[in-house]
């Protein structure tokens, strides 16, 4: 599934444009240690945090897009970051579990 049909499916809201990727699986995630030792490429990555380190972790693995719940938006400079480096943020109301759940649902894991 490409990242776009994923945010028409749930809902997403986009917060910068960025290149429409497969989505290989996905990883759910607080903390910048394990998304740099857990996350994989062509992932979602799944988070709470809005952190300029989040952007620099995720570009390292190679992340497909990144999802904010909670209704969590990172800072302009953080969406300036991901954009330079290629990487689609998206928001969602959702908490983590709920985005989860819809995901599973859409056969992503």
């Amino acid at each position: 599934m490409k990242v776009s049909q994923l945010a028409e499916q749930t809902g997403l809201n986009a917060l910068n444009q960025c290149k429409d990727r497969v989505i290989e699986g996905a990883y759910i995630s607080d903390m910048v240690s394990d998304v740099i030792t857990g996350a994989k490429a062509n992932h979602l990555l799944v988070t709470l945090q809005t952190h300029k380190s989040l952007i620099a972790a995720a570009n390292l693995v190679d992340v497909a897009a990144i999802v904010f719940t909670r209704g969590k938006k990172p800072a302009a400079d953080v969406v300036e970051l991901a954009t330079k480096a290629g990487i689609a943020l998206f928001g969602t109301d959702k908490d983590t579990w709920s985005f989860a759940l819809k995901m599973g649902e859409l056969g992503i894991k």
